[in-house]
């Protein structure tokens, strides 16, 4: 059973990737890269961290750490269920604050972790996330970087693969311009209590999900409070291709 105190940081780690097959295990600077991933959740100062996989290899790599495995089904459709499972293992009570880290992460900044957590401990928070401003128009055009809106009080009204708000009448002169105003890209590290992650994971997928291929639309469109925090340091890409990789080793010889 879980007994620390504070939040902990579960990372969903899936051995097999398409584009990067036994991508967890990937070495980056000598280390494999879930092992870059858990450290940035140490130094964030989490009571735990737990890796949630479906792989030996993954579990016998993180053998000797401080970091915890919980060998998890290798049928879960996404990192949401894959983590509730986790919760189930780790024996945590629905009131413990969970950080979802990605485990392709690994130079995911300390103050964004440890804002997640912040913002998914406040009273009538259900779901916490990040965003950073949109600065450059081929960015908010672009379908791989998702879009939020906020509402006035930073709750998320809409996540969308599509440039929302929609500029009307910049668009209208020129779409090779960045529109003045703010926009805003969703950052993908999320923060629940641990009774609403096992909530999220028995949800069905909803329609705006399906249709968007956002697994937190469905969040939204059931109703919930999504809070959605301005992250103070930009999270570099994550390591989803050998060429995402390669650029990561030369991040890290650069000194991070």
């Amino acid at each position: 059973m879980s007994t620390s105190t504070g939040f902990v940081v579960a990372i969903p780690a899936r051995y097999a990737s398409t584009r990067l097959p036994g991508k967890p295990l990937q070495l980056l600077g000598g280390e494999p890269l879930v092992l870059h991933v858990a450290r940035r959740a140490l130094a964030a100062g989490a009571g735990e961290v737990w890796v949630a996989t479906d792989d030996t290899r993954v579990r016998d790599a993180l053998a000797g750490t401080a970091v915890q495995v919980a060998m998890t089904s290798p049928d879960h459709p996404s990192g949401t269920d894959r983590l509730a499972e986790c919760a189930a293992l780790a024996g945590w009570d629905d009131t413990r604050v969970v950080v979802n880290l990605q485990g392709d992460e690994p130079f995911a900044p300390v103050s964004g972790i440890q804002a997640v957590a912040e913002l998914a401990s406040q009273q009538g928070v259900d779901l916490a996330t990040l965003c950073v401003p949109v600065e450059d128009v081929e960015t908010l055009l672009d379908p791989n970087a998702v879009k939020v809106v906020r509402g006035a009080q930073g709750d998320a009204l809409y996540f969308s693969r599509a440039p929302v708000p929609w500029p009307r009448d910049a668009f209208a002169r020129s779409r090779d311009v960045m529109p003045e105003g703010d926009w805003w890209r969703h950052i993908g590290i999320y923060g629940y209590r641990v009774g609403f992650l096992k909530q999220f994971a028995a949800m069905p997928p909803g329609r705006l999900e399906q249709i968007e291929m956002l697994e937190q639309l469905r969040v939204l469109e059931a109703g919930h409070r999504v809070a959605v925090g301005i992250a103070a340091e930009s999270f570099p890409p994550g390591v989803d291709t050998p060429e995402d990789l390669a650029r990561a080793e030369a991040r890290l010889a650069a000194g991070g």
